[in-house]
């Protein structure tokens, strides 16, 4: 078995120790950190991420994976920065203002960091504004917001109507996720796609930046 094929497979099994000291020896082995970050980092977050889906596997397991990814991303990281190798886009996130329930939106992150994918993610309790102004100053191309309370959904739709009066609504795709929401209330309130789960938050965010 190959160096990248151990890698990924310590990485999908979540042992974080392992997957640094396989980082390190195919970074000695000449392997180039773009090869090690797309056939063994992130080759192995998508298939932790089908697994999940699938309900094969569960919460603490992604949890373990990506911390184990994260043990090679520090490795691999000063080399890709070195290499001025971009990442495939930049997503905002954040828990909408009033809200604190935050589970759902840091799975999100985990999986969109897995798949390659710079987050911003803003925390909990999120104004309209500082989503708009993050989406400005770090030019990213999505904004993914959360809320899980009934009372915190139509803060989604101010975030929204606020990129209309700053002129920067065509710039951005918008995705809305969280327990309360459903496909008819993102349409209600002009977002561009409801995201029920982690998974399928990440096929959105794929789409619309392969389409930027």
């Amino acid at each position: 078995m190959d160096t990248l094929q151990q890698l990924s497979e310590n990485m999908q099994k979540g042992n974080a120790d392992q997957v640094a000291r396989l980082t390190q020896q195919a970074i000695d082995e000449g392997c180039e950190p773009k090869t090690i970050l797309d056939d063994a980092l992130v080759g192995g977050m998508a298939v932790v991420g089908y697994k999940f889906k699938k309900h094969e596997i569960f919460l603490p397991h992604v949890l373990l994976a990506a911390k184990a990814m994260h043990a090679g991303m520090d490795l691999l990281k000063p080399l890709l920065v070195k290499d001025g190798i971009p990442t495939i886009g930049k997503v905002v996130t954040g828990t909408v203002q009033g809200d604190q329930h935050d589970i759902g939106k840091n799975l999100v992150g985990i999986m969109l960091k897995g798949a390659g994918f710079e987050v911003v993610d803003l925390g909990r309790d999120v104004s309209p504004e500082k989503f708009l102004d993050a989406a400005v100053s770090e030019k990213a191309i999505v904004i993914g917001m959360s809320a899980l309370l009934t009372t915190t959904m139509p803060v989604m739709r101010k975030v929204i109507a606020l990129a209309h009066e700053r002129n920067v609504r065509d710039q951005l795709k918008f995705i809305v996720g969280g327990a309360p929401m459903s496909k008819e209330y993102a349409q209600k309130i002009g977002a561009d796609a409801y995201c029920y789960d982690a998974v399928s938050a990440v096929e959105c965010v794929k789409r619309f930046i392969g389409a930027h």
